[in-house]
């Protein structure tokens, strides 16, 4: 079975293949009408904060407050920031570092920011804010005070499919505010 995120990124690069031989085309034609031609300049690079980022918030003190700060850094520089919370023993969060890290979720997710907190070591205080999941990893959109607005997706599976299961949830989150 072909996995959603692989489909995708396969259907991508044919589509960007074609593309380029579509301009490869267009360029024989003109060079035909012996026409000078300039030598290309290679493609802008993606800016460098077109990418998910993930920020590690202080291991102590209230999180509403952090989670504020962090709020409006990331409205500053226009990104939009979902509170996660994960664990260094959950396989579905694994994967997902694993993704972000290889740069695999960039596309889908250029401007977003994961306030990342360890539901081990953080879970009491992220339950004082309103942080809560009977599953993880959790994500969650907080409100303009750095509490949990409620609105949040969690849970996950193990196996190949936890990136692109994690990414639909991801997905609908975002487009639900």
């Amino acid at each position: 079975m072909v996995r959603p995120l692989r489909l995708f990124l396969a259907l991508s690069l044919l589509a960007l293949a074609a593309s380029c031989r579509m301009q490869e085309d267009g360029a024989k034609a003109e060079d035909t009408a012996n026409t000078p031609t300039k030598p290309s300049s290679p493609a802008p690079l993606p800016s460098p904060s077109a990418k998910v980022r993930i920020q590690h918030p202080p291991t102590e003190g209230d999180v509403a407050p952090i989670v504020r700060g962090e709020l409006e850094k990331a409205q500053h520089d226009g990104r939009r920031l979902v509170v996660y919370e994960g664990a260094t023993w959950c396989q579905p969060c694994q994967q997902f570092h694993k993704a972000i890290e290889r740069g695999d979720l960039d596309s889908a997710f250029p401007e977003l920011t994961l306030l990342e907190f360890d539901a081990d070591r953080d879970g009491e205080r992220l339950l004082n804010a309103g942080y809560s999941s009977k599953y993880i990893p959790l994500l969650a959109l907080p409100r303009a005070d750095g509490s949990s607005s409620g609105q949040q997706v969690e849970g996950g599976v193990k196996g190949d499919g936890a990136v692109g299961v994690i990414s639909t949830k991801l997905r609908g989150l975002l487009a639900s505010k």
